[in-house]
């Protein structure tokens, strides 16, 4: 081969490394994209002004901030949480849409729909805990029923006359294990939104009411609620003047937890760096003292952790249907 044709063969495999390099490039600087590349959305699963929206946004604020980034809440209410779960796991697996929820009832949802959009422990990767919670059973704040025992005696003299309040997933199956326990044949009446139904715990055409912790403290604060019996086995730091079941009683807990749940396939790099976000705002003071005021603590733990609990609520959940009797929709 001729001193010619050598260079002629090294500029043509030269081209070609030049060529192939141009042609990777796109594909390199895909892979290698700064997390976040766009605003982030946080999924709210209740209505604007709820006390879920209340604690979606806070947390919203908070992580933009610690995050550098545009962080925006989509409220998408609708069928118990479902409709919220279910755009979250068809979402891009690329960390940019992000539940912010309660994890008791995407479990829960496992057991009370006869056919769940999706597999909360497969479809959605649980990746943070936001705070420890329950729900409460509540009467308004001049109500004749000042322990739970006098509301049990008055419901069971009632039959199926009386009647409680009830919007949330979580409520619903702690009133009926309630139920179940102290013989009561109460009637459920559904709401949109917990505050949908102020007005008729206010004029009595409700006798109580089973919520969650948020709305509940918000209407005990403002004079119009008490409360009468917390879901948690134990007193929470957040509102320690409230009694548990336990306490009086009827052995329940039912402890509840909100989490932070991503599509299933969320790259290991970008699921560390939301929990980090998330855990270094539930370390701030002004974290702890916003969840103790709503009746939660705070919970952190790692993606690996918060996984499993996802995964023992889910077959916790199954047990507690079973129990109070509801019959899948």
């Amino acid at each position: 081969m001729s001193k010619d044709q050598i260079m002629i063969t090294r500029r043509g495999a030269l081209a070609l490394a030049a060529g192939a390099a141009a042609m990777l490039a796109p594909r390199f600087a895909f892979a290698q994209t700064a997390y976040p590349s766009k605003n982030i959305s946080f999924i709210c699963a209740f209505p604007a002004g709820s006390g879920a929206d209340v604690l979606v946004r806070f947390f919203a604020e908070k992580v933009a901030a610690v995050a550098g980034h545009t962080v925006i809440v989509e409220n998408k209410p609708g069928a118990a949480g479902s409709i919220a779960t279910e755009f979250t796991a068809r979402a891009p697996a690329d960390g940019h849409t992000i539940f912010v929820h309660s994890g008791n009832s995407v479990a829960g949802n496992m057991w009370l729909m006869k056919k769940p959009p999706v597999d909360a422990a497969k479809d959605l990767q649980t990746i943070a805990t936001v705070n420890k919670q329950a729900f409460m059973i509540t009467v308004r704040a001049d109500s004749p029923y000042k322990t739970l025992a006098d509301l049990v005696a008055d419901q069971k003299a009632k039959g199926d006359k009386g009647s409680y309040a009830v919007n949330a997933t979580s409520g619903r199956v702690l009133a009926e294990e309630f139920k179940q326990l102290a013989g009561l044949q109460t009637l459920p009446v559904s709401y949109g939104t917990a505050s949908d139904s102020v007005n008729d715990m206010l004029s009595g055409q409700v006798d109580f009411g089973c919520h969650d912790p948020v709305f509940s403290l918000a209407q005990v604060r403002s004079g119009r609620f008490r409360v009468l019996a917390l879901g948690a086995a134990e007193r929470l730091k957040g509102i320690p003047d409230a009694p548990t079941f336990k306490e009086q009683g009827y052995d329940i807990d039912q402890l509840g937890w909100w989490g932070v749940m991503v599509p299933a396939g969320v790259p290991a790099d970008i699921v560390t760096t939301i929990n980090g976000w998330f855990n270094k705002v539930l370390a701030e003071d002004a974290t702890k003292e916003f969840l103790m005021k709503q009746g939660g603590d705070p919970y952190i733990s790692t993606p690996e952790e918060s996984q499993k609990l996802m995964e023992d609520t889910i077959t916790e959940w199954k047990r507690l249907v079973e129990v109070a009797k509801i019959p899948a929709q």
